[in-house]
């Protein structure tokens, strides 16, 4: 074969130079792009590399050039033209947004999730009563549990939907106090939480709230303390935007592209001072270890008002099922002496959530149940 013949043809050579061209492109906004990345310490743990969770992160993270203009408009077609809001959220009644993992079980749960949960619920049960602390523990019930009428076509799996009755009855079983907020939200005539997010408005927080400072003043004695707390009128409504809209990708999509704001008032709680200088903060009895549900709609405050003290709140974002009281626990050689009752509240649809990290590694250091009985004869 000749040298002449095996050169490629001149439109090979083109294709070639454009196929080149294109890929240094991509080098280049590849290597732009993972120069902008930056990942917490925590996150590029050499134990994180090898178990895959520093790769999702930075695979997060990446962020093409026009990247977020581009997914807005697919998620705004996507609901404009098929009533669609990504595969962690689902479209009820016109304008109602509701949580997927709220009505059916994460498909990232991978065996039972809730077992081993109770063995640490009861765990840590028996932890704070042998400091003499009580456990009250408080499940907030799921939006498409309490707004069922706004599903429009949309149910609940029979799974979870017995679910908090299974939870009800085990921690019945076993002597420990939970609070039950069914009775108080659910047919309401009035909306217990807001359209286009997953927590309680300000009427179904006051409602849950009033039940659990009821429930808690059963083991604090039945003495409402002195504690007073000034509430400001509500304001003037104003747009809310819902954490569905943001986790849709509809955070930005303009009016008619997504479901509406929601109109909603505000309102001030805050606990009234006595402006001298020994006016010193009664001692902490009540410790809140709650989820994002402690944190919206005056929730922790309303407690207060109805215990008639101001309570610790370590309640946190993210936090999931135990999030909150890892926290806790973390710095209970720092508790106060005072301190009588911690009450942990989560959101119920985070028992079927996949078991976290910090979850596993408690599980695994949890005694046997002979082990346990053991202890407890001794």
């Amino acid at each position: 074969m000749s040298a002449t013949s095996s050169r490629p043809p001149e439109s090979h050579r083109g294709t070639a130079v454009v196929w080149a061209a294109l890929l240094a492109v991509g080098l280049a906004t590849g290597l732009w792009a993972l120069s902008r990345v930056q990942l917490k310490p925590e996150q590029s743990t050499p134990e994180n590399w090898l178990n895959g969770t520093a790769e999702t992160a930075l695979n997060q993270s990446l962020r093409l050039p026009g990247q977020d203009r581009m997914e807005l408009a697919s998620a705004a077609i996507r609901y404009r033209v098929f009533g669609d809001l990504g595969p962690q959220v689902a479209l009820g009644c016109p304008q109602w947004m509701f949580y997927q993992d709220g009505l059916r079980e994460s498909a990232n749960a991978h065996g039972d999730v809730v077992t081993p949960r109770l063995r640490l619920m009861q765990y840590w049960h028996d932890q704070l009563k042998a400091r003499n602390v009580a456990l009250l523990v408080v499940a907030v019930p799921d939006k498409a549990r309490i707004q069922s009428a706004q599903l429009c076509g949309r149910a609940m799996t029979d799974s979870l939907h017995t679910r908090y009755d299974q939870l009800a009855q085990t921690l019945a079983a076993r002597g420990m106090a939970f609070a039950d907020l069914r009775p108080v939200l659910e047919n309401q005539p009035q909306e217990m939480f807001f359209r286009t997010d997953v927590h309680m408005n300000l009427t179904g927080a006051e409602r849950a709230a009033k039940a659990v400072a009821q429930k808690a003043l059963l083991q604090l004695g039945g003495v409402r303390g002195t504690q007073a707390f000034e509430v400001s009128p509500p304001s003037a409504p104003a747009p809310r935007l819902g954490d569905l809209l943001t986790l849709s990708g509809l955070k930005d999509a303009p009016a008619g592209w997504r479901p509406d704001l929601e109109v909603v008032p505000s309102q001030q709680i805050d606990v009234v001072r006595g402006g001298g200088l020994l006016d010193d903060a009664a001692p902490v009895q009540v410790l809140l270890a709650g989820s994002s549900n402690g944190l919206r709609s005056n929730f922790a405050q309303r407690l207060g008002e109805g215990l008639g003290q101001e309570v610790w709140n370590l309640s946190m974002d993210g936090g999931q099922f135990g999030g909150a009281m890892f926290k806790a626990l973390a710095q209970r050689e720092q508790w106060p002496a005072s301190l009588k009752l911690v009450i942990w509240e989560f959101s119920e649809n985070t028992l079927s959530l996949p078991l976290t990290d910090d979850e596993k590694n408690a599980i695994r250091q949890l005694p046997s149940d002979g082990q346990a009985a053991n202890k407890n004869s001794n």
